[in-house]
């Protein structure tokens, strides 16, 4: 096998590639970085990366082949163009489980090993405490370059199966998007009386610390299929008091729009008989 087993090959130079680049730059490993806009290396190698003039001539410098792009069609039409015999292919583009499924079929019939992730950073917390990244495909491929995973943050191994990494990445972006639709309308709603959001956010902070157990609960729940245990504040009541927000929010010249797709939820599972249960029971509403 040619290349260096302890270099790695960085393709795609974005923020979050040079990133990743930066880490293992800085932890002392041989790096060579390809990016199509070339100029996006100089940082890279004033700090001792190699720059690759084509994307081929990177893959062939590293046994490693971290791959950062912008999507599923930048890396097929960058890996595309290269030979992957013998290469580990890690893809850190962001993507979708069928997506990493596809990917991995396709890299094997073209010579080479694969391991998709998601990460779960910023580029500046890249290599800081607070960053990691999930990886799923063959364990012993993780095992064998997981040295050079833990500079990026902390290593997540979540399975076999290739898409199980982008699957655990987008369902933690589903539930920080969630939070962030209601942290945004709660926000319109305070500035629509000229109030300060900076003197509302301690108190917002703290009541979504305090509801942080629901994660918890509602797990136990969903995994369970039983809704009707311990209920406090059952879906029914719930869907009834949901009204207020929109009124509040169209008296107050707020769109509720952030809230309606919940607020039809509500609705529609107490119509469905299931107003008695836990407010988790809406889950069984989202499934085809």
């Amino acid at each position: 096998m040619s290349g260096n087993a302890t270099s790695a090959t960085v393709l795609g130079l974005g923020d979050m590639g040079s990133a990743l680049a930066g880490a293992l730059l800085g932890a002392g490993r041989p790096v060579t970085v390809w990016n199509r806009s070339a100029d996006k290396a100089k940082p890279l190698v004033a700090k001792g990366a190699v720059a690759a003039e084509s994307a081929a001539g990177a893959v062939a410098a590293s046994e490693l082949v971290i791959v950062c792009l912008l999507d599923d069609a930048s890396v097929r039409e960058v890996l595309g163009t290269v030979s992957l015999a013998g290469r580990a292919v890690v893809n850190l583009t962001n993507g979708t489980p069928r997506q990493a499924r596809e990917l991995a079929g396709w890299v094997a019939e073209q010579g080479g090993t694969f391991l998709d992730g998601g990460i779960m950073a910023i580029p500046p917390m890249i290599g800081q405490p607070g960053a990691f990244v999930f990886y799923s495909g063959p364990k012993d491929l993780f095992e064998t370059h997981r040295a050079a995973f833990d500079t990026f943050g902390g290593s997540n191994y979540v399975g076999e199966d290739p898409g199980l990494a982008a699957l655990h990445d987008l369902a933690l972006l589903s539930g920080m998007y969630g939070q962030f639709i209601g942290i945004l309308q709660a926000y319109a709603l305070i500035r629509s009386e000229g109030l300060s959001a900076v003197e509302f956010a301690p108190l917002l902070s703290g009541w979504l610390g305090a509801m942080g157990g629901f994660a918890e609960e509602a797990a136990g729940q969903i995994d369970s299929g039983d809704y009707s245990k311990d209920v406090v504040s059952n879906l029914g009541m719930q869907a009834a008091a949901f009204e207020n927000l929109p009124l509040a929010a169209a008296d107050q010249g707020v769109s509720a729009e952030l809230l309606a797709p919940l607020h039809q939820l509500l609705l529609r599972g107490a119509a469905e008989g299931h107003g008695a249960e836990n407010l988790a029971s809406v889950i069984e509403l989202l499934k085809k």
